[in-house]
């Protein structure tokens, strides 16, 4: 299948250098051919200027899907310390979460909301995978302790149908990503999706749960036994679908399964 422009162009700033940082193939022009290929970049970079993939401003000097200043000022990152249980900053007062199930502790790069929202989106219906770079480097420092103590790294799968037709799956564009910065291994096909469930955006904590219930399976001969997996997704909402997945890794032997997204939906987090 061919790829779009977009992705064409997602490559070639990937294939420049290391992930989160990439500059395009005028990184690898630089490296084989020095002052010449520092030449070509930087015309590449007038012919292609690097530009906020939020508002399209150019970003001079940025790496790719670098933000600009005004856009990166709208995050809202989490800061430690953190709830284990929904993965909220503690520094605005104490949790009083309930038990989080199957997942252990929850991480989270960003509050769901604003620029957030509009770089998950774009990731995840945007055609824009290059997105993910720039977001498994904020959830690997807002997930360090997870990862750390991690075994593997298991994207959250979709559908083939959905596969198909989007070209990607965002969560695993996230963990490949991760698994680069980190050195973690990492497996893409732990689990998969048994059905194209319905989109959920617009589902309650109950509706989703019963729209994910059995919606999931490990892969025919996974051995996670005794492992400590991290589960990786884009956004977590209610839980439902991270939930579901956790049970089937722990129902397959894993000793344990955390949780680290993108970014964290928190208006149902409930507060003291």
């Amino acid at each position: 299948m061919a790829l779009s422009s977009s992705k064409r162009k997602a490559f070639l700033l990937e294939a420049g250098s290391g992930i989160g940082h990439s500059r395009g193939m005028g990184g690898v022009l630089q490296r084989m051919f020095g002052k010449a290929g520092r030449g070509v970049f930087a015309a590449l970079d007038l012919v292609l200027p690097e530009r906020c993939p939020v508002c399209g401003t150019p970003v001079q000097g940025g790496a790719g899907s670098a933000l600009c200043s005004q856009c990166f000022s709208d995050l809202h990152f989490s800061y430690p310390p953190v709830c284990d249980r929904c993965g909220a900053s503690l520094l605005g007062g104490a949790c009083s979460c309930p038990s989080a199930g199957a997942i252990a502790r929850r991480r989270f790069a960003l509050v769901y909301g604003g620029v957030a929202t509009d770089l998950i989106l774009k990731l995840k219906h945007g055609d824009r995978p290059d997105i993910a770079n720039r977001l498994a480097v904020w959830m690997a420092r807002a997930g360090g302790d997870v990862i750390a103590e991690a075994d593997l790294l298991v994207p959250v799968p979709i559908h083939w149908t959905r596969l198909l037709s989007r070209q990607y799956n965002q969560a695993a564009e996230l963990t490949r990503r991760l698994a680069a910065l980190t050195g973690k291994p990492w497996d893409a096909r732990a689990l998969k999706r048994l059905r194209a469930t319905p989109p959920q955006g617009h589902l309650g904590g109950a509706a989703r749960r019963a729209n994910v219930a059995r919606a999931f399976a490990a892969r025919s001969g996974l051995d996670v036994a005794g492992l400590a997996v991290v589960v990786i997704d884009d956004v977590v909402t209610t839980g439902a679908t991270a939930e579901a997945c956790a049970k089937v890794l722990r129902a397959s032997g894993a000793a344990s399964v955390d949780l680290l997204t993108a970014a964290a939906v928190l208006s149902d987090c409930p507060r003291t």
